[in-house]
C-alpha cells in the first residue's frame, strides 16, 4: 500500500482534479488523502464567522458562493451542467448547520470544526465520484469515523491505536483497492467532528500510512520538492534532494512549511519514507526524507509569520525563575498558545508566540497571575540554519530585530514586519 497526498492548490479546479487521476494511473493498492479544493478552507472560516456573529446572511452568501465554485469545477469535469446527488447533500447539510445553529461562545470551537470539514468532505466526494466515472474504481472512506482523535477541537492530535482497528476494518472489508479519505479531520470519542490543526493533511496521511504500514508516503506540491527557502520570499531557493526526519522535524518546529510538524513521528516509527514531488510533472524525483540522509549544504531560511512578542515581566521585580516559568507556561498552555522562541534575562522573559484567538485572554490571566506583560504584533520570527556572514549581516542586525538567538550554526531573528 502506498499513500498520496493531494493539497488544496493541487485540486483547486478540475485540471488539477484530471492531474490527480493521471498521477494515480496504473496504481493499485493506494490510499488517497486530499485537502479542500483552493481556498475552501478560508471561505467556511468566513461561514463560521457569521455563525458566530448571527450574520445568517453572510454565511447563506458565502456558501452560495462555495456551490458555484464546486458546480463550476463539476461541470468542467463532466463537460456540461452535472448534479452529483452526494455533493447536494452535503450543502444542504451544510445550510442547515448554518442556519440552524444556536450559537454559544464555549462551543465556538466545536462549531468550527463542524463547519470547516465540509471543505474535504465535498473535495473527496467530487474526486471519488470522477474517478469512478473515469473507471477508477474507489472505495470513499469518512474520516471521521475512520480516525479517532482527543477529545479537543481545533488541533486535535490522532489516537493511533484507537484508529488502527477502525481504518483496518474499512480497508479490509472494501471490494476497492484505491481509497479516497479527508485530510485534516477526524472524530472525537464523544462522536463530534475534530480538526487536526491547519495543514493537518499532511498529519492524516502520515497517520494512514503508519497504520496500513505503507511501503511510502507521497505528498504532491506545487514545487519540485523541498526547498530551501519560501521562493515567494527568498527568490534564491534552491532544492534540497534529501532529509533525514529528525532535520525535518526540527525545519518544521522552526516554521518551515515542508511538512506538519506532526507528520514525522508516525513515520518515524515505522521506518516509512516520505516523498514530496511536484504535482505538474510526476517524472522528477522531489525530496526523499527518511531515517538516513546525506547532510544539507545550503543554508535554510524559514520564516514563520503571524507572530507576537510578548514580554512578562513579574510585578515585583522578582527574578523569573522556575517557580514562575512554571506559572507563566501553565497559563498559557491553558489557552493553547503556542510558543516558538524562548528569551530570558534576569527579570523579563520575552516569548514569540503564534497569533491565535486566545492571546488576549492568556495575556489578561497572566496580568491577574501577577505578571505585567507588553505585547508586539505583527512580527515574524526568521530562522537561519547554516547562516553566513553575508547571511547575518542582512537578516540579524538592524533596528527591525527585536530578540535575537544565535549559535555556531543556527540564527533566530524576531524582527518586526
Amino acid at each position: 500500500m502506498k499513500v498520496y497526498k493531494f493539497g488544496g492548490a493541487s485540486v483547486r479546479n478540475a485540471d488539477g482534479v484530471r492531474n490527480l487521476r493521471k498521477i494515480i494511473d496504473d496504481e493499485q493498492n493506494l490510499f488517497i488523502i486530499v485537502s479542500a479544493m483552493g481556498k475552501t478552507t478560508n471561505a467556511l472560516e468566513r461561514v463560521f464567522e457569521g455563525v458566530q456573529r448571527g450574520d445568517r446572511e453572510k454565511s447563506a452568501a458565502e456558501i452560495a458562493r462555495l456551490r458555484e465554485y464546486h458546480a463550476a469545477i463539476i461541470d468542467d469535469l463532466w463537460h456540461g451542467p452535472t448534479r452529483l446527488e452526494r455533493v447536494e447533500a452535503l450543502f444542504a447539510e451544510l445550510d442547515r448547520v448554518a442556519a440552524e445553529t444556536q450559537y454559544r461562545a464555549a462551543d465556538a470551537e466545536l462549531w468550527y470544526d463542524t463547519i470547516v470539514a465540509f471543505g474535504e468532505l465535498l473535495s473527496t466526494t467530487v474526486v471519488s465520484e470522477y474517478l469512478a466515472s473515469a473507471g477508477v474504481a474507489n472505495h470513499w472512506v469518512d474520516m471521521r469515523r475512520a480516525l479517532v482523535t482527543q477529545q479537543r477541537h481545533k488541533d486535535a492530535s490522532v489516537d493511533i491505536d484507537a484508529s488502527a482497528f477502525r481504518l483496518l476494518a474499512e480497508v479490509e472489508g472494501a471490494a476497492e483497492t484505491i481509497f479516497v479519505g479527508q485530510g485534516f479531520i477526524g472524530g472525537a470519542p464523544d462522536g463530534t467532528t475534530t480538526t487536526l490543526g491547519r495543514e493537518g493533511s499532511d498529519y492524516s496521511a502520515a497517520v494512514v500510512a503508519n497504520i496500513l504500514g505503507a511501503e511510502s508516503m507521497s505528498v504532491w506540491k506545487d514545487v519540485d520538492g523541498v526547498l530551501n527557502a519560501d521562493p515567494k520570499t527568498f527568490p534564491d531557493a534552491e532544492q534540497i534532494k534529501e532529509l533525514n526526519y529528525l532535520d525535518t522535524i526540527e525545519l518544521a518546529y522552526s516554521g518551515a512549511q515542508i511538512i506538519h510538524p506532526k507528520t514525522i513521528k508516525p513515520l518515524q516509527n515505522k521506518n516509512i519514507p516520505l516523498y514530496v514531488r511536484p504535482f505538474g510533472d510526476k517524472r522528477k524525483p522531489g525530496t526523499v526524507i527518511r531515517g538516513m540522509s546525506a547532510p544539507v549544504v545550503v543554508p535554510i531560511l524559514i520564516l514563520k509569520k503571524d507572530q507576537v512578542l510578548l514580554t512578562i515581566r513579574s510585578r515585583d521585580f522578582s527574578f523569573v525563575l522556575e517557580e514562575k516559568f512554571a506559572t507563566i507556561f501553565s497559563l498559557l498552555e491553558r489557552f493553547r498558545i503556542k510558543t516558538n522562541l524562548i528569551h530570558n534575562s534576569a527579570v523579563n522573559l520575552s516569548l514569540c508566540v503564534d497569533n491565535s484567538w486566545h492571546i488576549d485572554e492568556a495575556i489578561e490571566a497572566l496580568r491577574e497571575a501577577g505578571f505585567d506583560v507588553m505585547k508586539a504584533e505583527n512580527m515574524e520570527l526568521l530562522t537561519v540554519r547554516g547562516y553566513t556572514d553575508e547571511l547575518w549581516r542582512k537578516y540579524a542586525r538592524g533596528p527591525q530585530v527585536f530578540v535575537r538567538q544565535a549559535t555556531q550554526s543556527t540564527v533566530r531573528v524576531v524582527r518586526k514586519k
